[in-house]
């Protein structure tokens, strides 16, 4: 491990760094005549490179060496994580679609057979919906839940839906073939924690002003746990230009399929904001590597209480999930289908 220690440190800093060292089981080899760069020696575990830069006295971890953090690439393999029928990483891609929020369940019914058949394999929905505004539609709760139950009974879908609360996890878990942690929700460690120790499939978005760094960080608290099931969803991050809802941050889907063993997938309909948008972001992010996408998808997208405006029509998910073939087998991969699809409209 390489350390670079702060200019002019104190040196009760400095000893304390190298006492941390010790204790962990570290020889430790300054570089440079400042005392500033400082080679470390020794065991390397995943918790050791935070611990390092938990001290005053460090300003940079310059290389973690052989303390690699659990969602680290470090040679592995892609994990595949299934979830109902779907798959995501190792060339597999999946679509997740459906409404931004359950609302009355003949319109969900519909929806999911309509992606469905189009080439869906997962539901989205959210039966909790955190908004900016406290007064704003926040979801049915328990009825939107059993509603998503129901559906999946009747369609045979997987179920992805966002869990909130730490106390909700397990009944969540009854129904849903895949947690959502929510982008609002990155950074709650509890309830990453508690959705890590479920053993179920975790589909965490990006913090919309979060790092890739920080990104990685919140999925390191559910591979703690001892759950590998995460699929990483980018889903935009907040800019000073209005045009778009958010900026889908293609260059870090890219990235992060080289940084982390982890699946990583593109939510389209968060980053645009507008639905005529959401049909070339998918190709971007499919083309840029992702292992699969999740769309809002409405057949009236006027009458819905949260995110209208970035929904699209079950004939241009129709249109996306024939780009997603088409653009998947560039590079010999391949969408993962359960039935013949519906020729899109």
């Amino acid at each position: 491990m390489l350390l670079r220690l702060r200019p002019r440190l104190p040196a009760e800093q400095r000893d304390a760094v190298l006492a941390l060292a010790k204790s962990l089981g570290y020889s430790a080899t300054f570089l440079d005549e400042a005392t500033q760069l400082l080679r470390l020696d020794g065991p390397g575990r995943p918790d050791h490179r935070s611990q390092f830069e938990d001290l005053c006295g460090v300003q940079a971890v310059l290389d973690g060496g052989d303390a690699h953090e659990l969602h680290e690439r470090n040679g592995r393999a892609d994990t595949i994580v299934r979830a109902g029928d779907a798959c995501f990483g190792g060339g597999l891609l999946s679509l997740i679609a459906g409404p931004c929020a359950v609302e009355e369940y003949p319109r969900l019914l519909e929806i999911a057979r309509e992606v469905q058949s189009r080439g869906a394999l997962l539901l989205r929905g959210g039966a909790w919906k955190p908004r900016t505004s406290p007064y704003s539609f926040q979801g049915l709760g328990d009825e939107g839940l059993e509603m998503l139950a129901r559906v999946k009974g009747e369609t045979g879908i997987g179920i992805v839906t966002e869990v909130l609360d730490p106390r909700d996890v397990e009944k969540v878990g009854e129904v849903a073939d895949m947690f959502q942690i929510g982008a609002r929700s990155m950074t709650n460690a509890p309830l990453l924690q508690e959705v890590g120790r479920m053993r179920k499939p975790v589909l965490l978005k990006r913090g919309f002003q979060a790092t890739v760094r920080e990104f990685l960080l919140a999925a390191e608290y559910v591979l703690a746990q001892g759950n590998e099931q995460v699929v990483l969803c980018e889903r935009g991050i907040r800019s000073f230009d209005p045009t778009t809802r958010n900026v889908l941050d293609v260059g870090a889907v890219a990235h992060l399929k080289s940084a982390t063993h982890l699946p990583v997938i593109v939510d389209p309909s968060h980053a645009a904001g507008r639905s005529d948008l959401v049909r070339p972001l998918a190709r971007a992010g499919i083309a840029a590597g992702a292992d699969g996408l999740m769309v809002e998808v409405h057949p009236d997208p006027s009458e819905v209480h949260s995110d209208g405006s970035q929904a699209v029509l079950p004939s241009t998910f129709g249109q996306i999930v024939e780009d997603t073939i088409a653009i998947a087998a560039l590079d010999n991969r391949r969408l993962v289908l359960k039935r013949p699809l519906r020729a899109a409209l």
